[in-house]
């Protein structure tokens, strides 16, 4: 890969990056969604206010890597998990816990008059909004797990730097679902946020310092949203690349989220051009996945070491090819895109990898200047709140949103 972009492949990926983007309503509305919901379950009235519960968003919206869908039958999928604070694995089984939760949310979903109803998924709850909001959110049931992902990693002499907020999860495919015990599914979504932002800290804390000047404000009132870093535009880049390439794969081998967020910010080395980072990504993700004696490969989760985001790749091998394959072609075409001129080229070049309409309108912001401090202001507007009822539509399910 080049260690330098031509002027114009630098204002491209940048614009290509603003088109991704969503607008900020988009972000107020999922945290409005899961503080509706989290001020529902502490009401008075609520059969598990006792048990201290805290809602929390999860995922590409607490990461700030959330893209636009690729068309509009595909909704934003708002993850969030429901940790009970004062509830703990020897009071409770999974399955238990689960109904309880899923109790007040299907109140909830009532108390909204919300058409859609209520799912079941393996790990969670689904709500399911209304047309026009196009998200849904998923809530994961959990229970605070910090203690005993502590001793875990120390015993076997890992890094426990980050299981404070480490916690337990159901999921109603394992056999103990149903009994009392102390193994848990793992999971750490808060610790996972903190890790990323630690990649990130030194060039969001200059942007949010730079937009406070601007606006008059103090940097303690500039949310993190609002402002968009090279490595978070540069996993969006990357994500939409995956969608479109991976648009009709009828065997499940779209490389997930999870790893391409993790190897970009292993990757990443602080540059503060997004074409800068993503070419440094793509030439150094890769060297983070590491092998174990017998050949099989490890992206190990940063803040759960024992946990291995490419377990799926030795039963489905298929999926570690097709994850190369992917990034082989995200290579040569960022290679490509590097050493071009013309607004034009570039966009000839990245429409069957980016989507043409897409290329297109990143063309159009190209030739009219974009800037790299806000995220997407020109991102298609949202309600400003959360809506509850009109008539349910099925939408496909999206494969850029995790």
């Amino acid at each position: 890969m080049p260690n330098s972009l031509t002027a114009s492949s630098r204002r491209y990926i940048e614009a290509l990056a603003d088109e991704l983007d969503i607008s900020d309503t988009r972000y107020r509305q999922a945290e409005q969604s899961y503080m509706s919901l989290g001020q529902w379950l502490n009401r008075p009235d609520s059969t598990i206010s006792r048990y201290d519960p805290v809602v929390y968003v999860q995922g590409s919206f607490g990461l700030g890597t959330v893209i636009r869908p690729l068309n509009e039958a595909e909704e934003y999928d708002v993850d969030s998990v429901c940790e009970l604070k004062l509830l703990s694995k020897n009071q409770k089984t999974q399955q238990q816990l689960k109904m309880l939760l899923g109790l007040e949310i299907e109140a909830y979903r009532k108390s909204k008059t919300m058409v859609k109803p209520l799912h079941e998924g393996r790990r969670c709850w689904t709500l399911n909004y209304a047309d026009e909001a196009q998200f849904h959110m998923d809530i994961v049931p959990a229970l605070p797990n910090g203690a005993a992902v502590r001793k875990l990693l120390e015993t076997y002499r890992m890094d426990a730097k980050w299981t404070g907020t480490a916690i337990a999860i159901t999921d109603n495919e394992r056999s103990d679902y149903r009994q009392i015990t102390d193994d848990w599914p793992r999971s750490n979504p808060k610790g996972y946020l903190e890790w990323f932002k630690s990649r990130i800290i030194v060039v969001l804390n200059e942007r949010k310092r730079v937009l406070a000047k601007s606006l008059n404000a103090s940097v303690e009132k500039i949310p993190d949203y609002k402002v968009r870093t090279p490595l978070q535009a540069s996993i969006m880049i990357l994500k939409r690349h995956r969608d479109i390439m991976f648009e009709k794969d009828a065997i499940n081998c779209c490389p997930i989220s999870i790893i391409i967020t993790t190897l970009a910010a292993h990757a990443y080395g602080g540059q503060e051009d997004v074409g800068d980072a993503l070419l440094a990504i793509l030439t150094g993700m890769e060297t983070y996945i590491l092998r174990d004696r017998n050949g099989r490969a490890l992206i190990p989760n940063p803040t759960d070491p024992m946990e291995n985001f490419a377990d799926k790749w030795e039963k489905h091998p298929e999926r570690e090819r097709a994850f190369f394959k992917w990034l082989r072609q995200a290579q040569a075409d960022y290679l490509k895109v590097a050493g071009l001129e013309s607004g034009a080229l570039i966009t000839e070049t990245l429409s069957p990898q980016m989507g043409t309409a897409l290329a297109k309108r990143a063309e159009t912001r190209f030739r009219g200047g974009s800037s790299p401090l806000l995220r997407g202001v020109t991102a298609a507007a949202a309600s400003s709140s959360p809506s509850f009822g009109s008539v349910p539509r099925v939408p496909s399910k999206p494969k850029g949103f995790a």
